[in-house]
């Protein structure tokens, strides 16, 4: 049994917590949360789960083999290094940091440490990432040319990062996952409304070796909850819809092509849409049990500090790109 320890019960510690209780792989101990007033919620439904504010109980346990961390993202650094010093186990929610010489500072202590390093990228383990990503690899679409991702709801606003930092590892991590390339070129622009110092919007553009283009639309500020990715291949389209309960993905058998050379006689296609069949299961539970596995056969997760240091390097870009009014930044 793997005995685990949660710091951090608010927006999606109660997420990780609720999971990690229910696998039967491991054992939750302890849940490390500074405000008490969340205290009397936390005891009514975990009665059994030891409540602290000192994050040194946790490390201190030689009976504790791994540690989950579900704070802000500015403590996920000095709160990993210290887990990891102590030779337990971590499980970090996304992103690791924002900074490169972090994640890698991380990495490099986990692999001399002989520790798990899991950051929670969730969304590779996502059924429907998981199912597009056999499709193209396939080549059901034929060239990529384009992909365009939307991200955006009303809130939830952050108060230590920008919303690249927020939204943007999730759909980052998906097209690393998806292309396997970095990208080459990277520009973004955005701005912050509610607060002028912390962007609540940002539209990213990148560019990879392979010659696909990327659009990644990111927001805090929207009337309406979009979570769709479209990919359009020279042979087919696809649209993947995250936030439809069936049918999340969809192939359309459309396209053009130009028959003529010297003029312009557009020849436009359209054929069948189909729509996979897809597992349901939770991705972080998958993730989870991905997690588990790895504590136990002392391997490396697909989303460890490697994948860390790959989103890290596109957010620091991003936000420099950012800062400098959408500049057009080269070899990231």
């Amino acid at each position: 049994m793997i005995n685990i320890g949660i710091v951090g019960y608010g927006y999606w510690g109660p997420n990780l917590v609720r999971n990690f209780v229910e696998n039967n792989k491991c054992q939750v101990l302890y849940i490390c949360e500074l405000d008490r007033g969340k205290w009397p919620r936390i005891q009514r439904k975990y009665s059994d789960i030891i409540l602290t504010n000192n994050y040194d109980d946790l490390l201190k346990d030689p009976c504790l083999n791994a540690i989950v961390i579900a704070t802000p993202v500015s403590t996920h650094y000095p709160l990993a290094k210290q887990a990891l010093l102590s030779k337990k186990d971590i499980f970090v929610e996304k992103p690791l940091t924002t900074k490169i010489t972090e994640a890698e500072d991380l990495n490099k202590l986990a692999e001399d440490n002989g520790c798990v390093l899991f950051v929670d990228h969730t969304f590779k383990y996502s059924p429907p990432v998981i199912k597009i990503k056999e499709i193209l690899d396939r080549g059901e679409l034929g060239e990529i040319q384009y992909i365009t991702s939307s991200r955006i709801n009303l809130g939830l606003h952050q108060k230590d990062i920008s919303v690249i930092c927020d939204l943007a590892p999730h759909d980052l991590s998906i097209l690393f996952y998806w292309l396997d390339e970095d990208p080459v070129e990277i520009s973004v622009r955005g701005k912050g409304f509610i607060r002028e110092d912390i962007p609540d919007v940002a539209f990213i553009n990148m560019k990879f070796p392979s010659g696909i283009l990327a659009n990644i639309h990111i927001s805090w500020l929207s009337p309406i909850k979009l979570r769709k990715t479209v990919i359009v291949g020279s042979k087919k389209m696809l649209v993947f819809d995250d936030t439809q309960p069936v049918e999340k993905i969809k192939i359309y058998d459309k396209g053009i092509s130009n028959s003529d050379a010297e003029n312009f006689y557009p020849n436009y296609r359209t054929g069948n849409i189909i729509s996979p069949s897809i597992d349901t299961a939770e991705p972080l539970r998958l993730g989870i049990n991905h997690f588990l596995e790895c504590v136990e056969q002392r391997k490396k997760p697909s989303t460890g500090g490697e994948d860390a240091i790959r989103v890290a390097k596109a957010l620091q870009y991003a936000e420099k790109s950012l800062k400098m009014g959408g500049r057009l930044l080269k070899k990231c």
